[in-house]
């Protein structure tokens, strides 16, 4: 089991079931949604995640076609990723929220064709080149 919230606390979110992978995403729209080199998600099946307070202050911003990405309204806090194709069954958790430990799993870095030019990867977890929707 995870715990999670939102910088502010408004929103608070229990995962019950292990988290299988996690992604480290050098897109531009993840680099400018979480303000940072690369935005690290894990990766849950959907059924497994459940917002346990705050879901009012829970909106969406469709950043590109089938792609949805959530957010608290009060603080700004990302909070999810998730796509209707190829994987509509799993959703992406901003690993920075989460308020339980998470251990050891399978990472891997993936659309750092599109890594900011500051930045160097040099963690010698596996890389994928993958041509993201701002490309």
């Amino acid at each position: 089991m995870h715990n999670g919230s939102c910088l502010c606390g408004t929103v608070k979110y229990e995962i019950d079931a292990p988290i299988e992978s996690a992604t480290h995403c050098h897109c531009g729209q993840c680099r400018k949604g979480h303000g940072a080199a690369f935005a690290s998600y894990g990766n849950v099946r959907r059924v497994h995640f459940h917002f346990v307070a705050g879901l009012d202050a829970v909106a969406e911003f469709h950043s590109s076609p089938g792609v949805t990405r959530t957010f608290c309204r009060q603080c700004g806090s990302n909070l999810q990723w998730f796509a209707d194709h190829p994987y509509p069954d799993w959703v992406s958790v901003a690993l920075g929220t989460l308020d339980s430990q998470l251990g050891e799993i399978p990472q891997k870095h993936i659309y750092v064709e599109s890594k900011a030019d500051w930045y160097a990867i040099a963690d010698g977890l596996p890389q994928e080149h993958r041509s993201g929707p701002d490309e």
